[in-house]
């Protein structure tokens, strides 16, 4: 599986480096920061987006801003190898106010010498809306911060697809906060607890995340590297995914996110590989 990993990430490395020459050319006509940070209202501050944990939209997302995404991934367990999907529609109809909705699918492959009714069934696993509000942005300390809502309908196994319809339900409130160090380091956190409850059983689990990330953003561009620290606490259990990563401007209305996943002290995962396809159309002035 770490050979699949490894073929994933250079295949899309691959895949946009033709254009890296030209892209830069782009993204100083396209996106100038002077044009991002202009004296419209409201004010908006550029922020790195981690490419993972993503943003339910841009913070301080300006009325009529909108953004597709679709993800693929790859992930090595122990006794079996999983393929994630994603499609994904953000838009914001008011300003500063941002809305999410996620389809993730996940589907499963056992690894060499198991069964397969040893792993779990593919999916699709939950119907996921979102929102998200910028309620701070401080352009003297080029910092914004947002509260923002989570709610994951949790989906029955596509065997037992409808019998339940939906299993169970997940609440995650969170706090983001982004701050731009100079024009060229980004930083940020995205913070809350997740309150995750089973029909059946009637059980509330609950654990908390805290995903820090930092960016280096590429001077006259938007593209940048940078990493993402992605952790979690469960039952006194901490666990930790770093994930390496780097955005691509492809074209005027394409972007395209490579990430690595590397977990420290999981008992149950290995290495990960993620790609997320950004399509943004371009947002008309008012």
């Amino acid at each position: 599986m770490r050979s699949k990993v490894a073929e994933f990430v250079v295949f899309f490395l691959v895949l946009s480096s033709p254009g890296l020459a030209q892209q830069n050319r782009v993204s100083q006509q396209r996106i100038p920061q002077q044009e991002l940070e202009d004296d419209r209202e409201p004010y908006k501050i550029l922020h790195a987006e981690p490419l993972y944990i993503d943003l339910i939209r841009d913070l301080g997302a300006r009325k009529g801003e909108k953004e597709w995404n679709i993800g693929l991934g790859l992930k090595d367990n122990l006794r079996y190898d999983s393929y994630e999907a994603l499609i994904e529609y953000e838009w914001a109809p008011v300003n500063r106010l941002g809305l999410e909705v996620e389809l993730p699918f996940t589907f499963y492959s056992p690894a060499e010498g198991a069964a397969r009714d040893s792993v779990p069934s593919n999916q699709l696993d939950a119907l996921q809306v979102a929102m998200q509000w910028t309620f701070l942005v401080k352009p003297e300390i080029a910092t914004s911060m947002a509260l923002g809502y989570l709610n994951e309908f949790q989906l029955s196994p596509f065997d037992s697809f409808g019998n339940p319809l939906f299993k169970g339900n997940a609440y995650n409130p969170f706090l983001v906060v982004a701050k731009r160090w100079g024009r060229h380091f980004h930083s940020l956190i995205y913070t809350g607890p997740i309150f995750e409850q089973d029909y059946r059983s009637g059980t509330l689990e609950t654990s908390y995340e805290i995903n820090t990330s930092f960016h280096y953003m590429v001077p006259g561009t938007i593209n940048f590297i940078g990493v993402e620290f992605n952790k979690e606490i469960e039952h006194g259990d901490f666990d930790m995914t770093i994930r390496p990563q780097m955005r691509l401007d492809i074209s005027e209305t394409l972007l395209v996110g490579i990430v690595a996943g590397i977990p420290i002290a999981r008992e149950n995962e290995r290495f990960s590989a993620f790609m997320r396809l950004i399509y943004e159309p371009i947002h008309k002035k008012d």
